[in-house]
């Protein structure tokens, strides 16, 4: 189904070259412009604030809970009548250690509080949890796209996996440039976002 969006497209291609390019451009900024600093870390507040700065100039919707259900393949997000109080609960998830950061992260992956843009979101808000508790970031060029879809769709049940893969990718650059604009085009790669390079825009 068609998002309904700010620019008028009516044709999917189009919409998800668009929302790729102005997206991306905005992640780019979010680095560049000092904005990363200004957000709340490790809430759904923080959340919503990079998921807003992201999809605003395409999505009427953006950093605002959904009210719709959503799927992806079998598995359903939380349901929208549980959504607040499933997001509630994230929020007061401890964020201390590694392993309670990535169970929070997995929790938030459950919930999907947006209509879309959910994962890209995530991984940056996952990113600057850890930046500040561990003083680490994940090198996601470090973590194949079939094995982290793979890991993130059995997280709600086994989350061992995501756990080895994000551990694995950990790195103590957290002040690099390089390894952030990297790291948005691998997040958008997870989503079949491949059209352009963030170094390009």
């Amino acid at each position: 189904m068609m998002l309904e969006n700010k620019l008028g497209i009516n044709n999917q291609l189009e919409l998800n070259r668009t929302e790729e390019r102005l997206s991306k451009k905005k992640a780019k900024d979010l680095y560049d412009l000092g904005k990363m600093n200004e957000i709340e870390v490790g809430t759904f507040k923080g959340l919503s604030e990079i998921h807003q700065y992201l999809f605003e100039d395409v999505y009427f919707f953006a950093g605002k809970v959904r009210e719709v259900n959503i799927a992806k393949s079998n598995f359903r997000f939380a349901p929208v009548m549980y959504l607040n109080q499933s997001l509630y609960h994230i929020d007061t998830m401890p964020q201390t250690t590694f392993d309670e950061i990535v169970e929070k992260y997995v929790e938030m992956n459950i919930a999907h509080p947006f209509r879309e843009g959910n994962g890209r979101a995530n991984r940056i808000w996952l990113d600057l949890i850890f930046k500040k508790v561990l003083h680490k970031v994940v090198d996601w060029n470090k973590i194949d796209k079939e094995d982290y879809l793979l890991a993130m769709e059995r997280s709600p049940i086994r989350d061992i996996e995501i756990k080895h893969l994000l551990q694995n990718a950990l790195v103590d650059e957290i002040n690099s440039r390089e390894v952030f604009m990297k790291g948005i085009d691998i997040s958008y790669y997870y989503e079949g976002y491949t059209e352009y390079n963030i170094d390009d825009l």
